[in-house]
């Protein structure tokens, strides 16, 4: 099966298992959906995530582990929103001193910079603009 838009799938499949619950998340990995995993980790909505060969395919698979708060019946999870907001069929490009906050600061934005891929806060330090990939709160 193809997929048009990696990026949103991979999106989905997150908001997907928080909202089931589910502590891992498992997709069809690549560079970009790891540099995103990256992020994501370091910014505390992810426990942890590895590459994993497929049996199947020489393709890897990317599973990620969701962080949860709380005990056992309170537990909820740590990512309360997830966004796409670039598409295939609508890029969004932003300036360095246009670059949105997301909720005030209380979230991230994830871009796509001529010097990789990072936060909203990352490129506003190194004063670089580019496309913006999703937004995580």
């Amino acid at each position: 099966m193809t997929v048009i838009d990696p990026i949103a799938d991979m999106l989905t499949r997150i908001r997907n298992a928080v909202m089931a619950g589910h502590a891992l998340v498992a997709m069809p990995s690549s560079k970009l959906k790891v540099e995103i995993a990256k992020i994501m980790k370091d910014e505390g909505y992810l426990e942890g995530f590895e590459l994993v060969e497929n049996e199947e395919s020489s393709q890897k698979v990317l599973r990620m582990k969701i962080k949860y708060v709380g005990e056992r019946r309170a537990r909820r999870s740590v990512i309360s929103g997830i966004e796409r907001v670039s598409k295939p069929g609508r890029r969004i490009y932003t300036k360095k001193q246009d670059i949105p906050w997301v909720l005030s600061g209380i979230g991230v934005a994830i871009l796509s910079t001529p010097k990789g891929v990072m936060t909203g806060a990352r490129a506003r330090q190194l004063g670089v603009g580019g496309e913006i990939l999703c937004k995580v709160w």
